[in-house]
């Protein structure tokens, strides 16, 4: 028992280790190239639309919005995304966090209590948007110059920047044939269900990831997908039979 204990270990530990090893992303050379392409544009416009608007670059603001491009443009056909993602879930994030900056002093707990009511405002205003933890946070740790803002950090720069960056995201995204924004409505036409007369391999499903956009998912997990959704659908139609 103590020598298998031996031999399980190292590998287990092994294995761990190579976790950590990077995974190459599954996407296409193009959809690089037009992620690169469209947040630069859409940040070069938006900071010269500002610097028209308001009279000043806010160099502060870059953080928050550099990471909101990566989504809108890199991912986007991911639900954090979306329109009403980066514009609610960074408008509410900056109200959470310059309310909370001035009725809680002390800026350790402060930047906490922040992030985490920003997150909850955030899931439950279906805006979920991973930017929206560092506009928080940029209420509260930026300095003088942001606290002197007050609420109007909230409009300036963080809503005019949101606004105009979705607004490019979805000039950008449509002129490169993306579906953007990504959720079909209601009145669209929803794809039929779908089935398989022959099994999906890891394979199948990397050759696919490369052939359209950028799924932020790898094969494994998509194959796993498959596999519990079919069996969900074993069960339904099991239930509808008897």
């Amino acid at each position: 028992m103590d020598e298998h204990r031996q031999h399980t270990w190292p590998a287990r530990v092994k294995g761990g280790l190579r976790r950590l090893w990077p995974q190459p992303l599954v996407v296409a050379k193009k959809q690089i190239i037009l992620a690169s392409l469209g947040a630069a544009i859409g940040l070069v416009l938006t900071s010269l639309f500002s610097l028209w608007l308001l009279g000043d670059v806010n160099p502060w603001f870059v953080a928050p919005m550099g990471a909101s491009a990566v989504l809108l443009f890199g991912v986007p056909n991911s639900p954090l995304a979306q329109p009403w993602s980066i514009i609610g879930g960074n408008v509410f994030s900056a109200l959470i966090g310059v309310t909370v900056g001035m009725c809680i002093p002390q800026p350790a707990i402060a930047c906490g209590v922040a992030v985490g009511l920003a997150i909850a405002l955030m899931y439950a205003l279906r805006c979920l948007h991973p930017p929206g933890g560092a506009v928080a946070l940029t209420a509260i740790v930026g300095g003088a110059g942001i606290h002197q803002e007050g609420f109007y950090y909230v409009f300036s720069p963080i809503l005019v920047n949101s606004l105009c960056l979705a607004v490019l995201a979805i000039v950008f995204n449509n002129l490169a044939g993306r579906r953007y924004p990504h959720p079909l409505s209601a009145a669209e036409s929803k794809p039929a269900p779908i089935s398989f007369a022959v099994p999906i391999t890891r394979e199948d499903l990397h050759e696919a990831l490369l052939a359209g956009q950028f799924l932020d998912i790898d094969e494994e997990d998509l194959q796993a997908l498959l596999h519990d959704a079919e069996q969900i659908a074993v069960n339904r139609q099991q239930a509808a039979s008897r």
